[in-house]
């Protein structure tokens, strides 16, 4: 069956000139993070401040930014609002490497690995409060019910992901399903957060719903094909983590459904147990089996299907910068 045919361009993206476009609003989002980031409590100052600070691509906060000016929005909330999307997401970092006990994130040590597993869950348990806090100020059922719905939704799915892990029957359905809720509910609130304060109308909000839905989970699965592909140095973090932790990723799952008894046994008792003991055949399995390519191309389909939810979009260089973030997300190397 031939491949699907992609919409991209063949040019190159620029992700700086993204960046470039809305820089004097993540600047302000920035200066208000780390404003309401401050605690009288000096371990959450300094904990807090290490990991905002540590290099992130504030994708989330940036979809806030540029889906509010993709419709004409010309107001300030867009700030307060990009801040608390970082908050939220900052704090699933926090939590998830205590839950998966990892050791380097964006090619630094993790906060649990400084500081413990106690003092991330609480620093992590204050960001999502002072999000709320956030929230409130923000004066509007609308916001509170996309962010409290959405923080919901990423909870279930770090619990659906708890129970698919060292399980080699886990299915594709299941695997979507965590990526869904665990990765793609935030940029899917952040995006249509953009649309609601900007006024969009129903059939513009939900635009942006479908656009960062398929946008998050494009750029997870990229993130599961790194984990076998990438030199640590470019992802930040160690390679072989996934498999290390018996997480069942699209790559290993392919590889297992299309592998000969033999080499399928390996892979089943690899995902059971974890560890990296038989790396070699495993990532040869990998890559024989194609499993990267099959990945990766269900990551164009998901940035596809966004770049398609952006025609009820008007044309501007912000709908424009949409498009190049889409591409980004499975064009990365990191």
């Amino acid at each position: 069956m031939p491949a699907k045919k992609s919409v991209f361009s063949p040019w190159p993206v620029d992700i700086n000139a993204v960046r470039a476009l809305i820089a004097s609003d993540m600047e302000q989002v920035n200066e208000l993070v780390q404003r309401r980031l401050h605690s009288q409590v000096g371990l959450i100052d300094q904990l807090g401040q290490y990991i905002v600070n540590s290099g992130g691509k504030r994708l989330r906060p940036a979809l806030v930014l540029l889906c509010a000016h993709a419709l004409g929005y010309e107001g300030r909330q867009h700030i307060n609002l990009a801040a608390i999307i970082e908050f939220i997401h900052t704090a699933t970092l926090l939590h998830d490497d205590v839950v998966d006990a990892s050791m380097l994130r964006r090619g630094q040590a993790t906060a649990n690995q400084r500081w413990g597993n106690e003092a991330s869950v609480l620093v992590g348990d204050f960001l999502y409060s002072r999000a709320f806090q956030m929230m409130v100020e923000a004066d509007s059922m609308r916001v509170m019910e996309v962010l409290s719905g959405a923080t919901n939704t990423i909870a279930e799915g770090e619990v659906q992901q708890l129970l698919n892990r060292h399980d080699p029957d886990t299915s594709e359905e299941r695997y979507l399903r965590v990526i869904h809720n665990k990765t793609a509910k935030l940029f899917e609130a952040a995006a249509q957060l953009g649309a609601i304060i900007a006024g969009g109308d129903a059939a513009q909000e939900q635009a942006f719903v479908r656009y960062g839905m398929h946008l998050g989970v494009a750029y997870q699965l990229i993130d599961d094909v790194l984990d076998y592909r990438a030199s640590s140095s470019e992802l930040g973090k160690n390679i072989g983590d996934d498999l290390a932790e018996g997480k069942p990723t699209l790559p290993l799952l392919y590889a297992l459904w299309n592998s000969p008894p033999d080499r399928s046994g390996t892979l089943r008792h690899a995902i059971r147990e974890g560890g990296l003991d038989n790396l070699r055949e495993i990532l040869d399995a990998i890559e024989s089996t194609g499993a990267i390519a099959y990945t990766a191309q269900r990551a164009r389909d998901e940035a596809d299907r966004a770049m398609e939810a952006l025609g009820l979009i008007p044309d501007s260089v912000y709908r424009e910068a949409l498009v190049a973030l889409a591409r980004f997300a499975v064009e990365r190397s990191h």
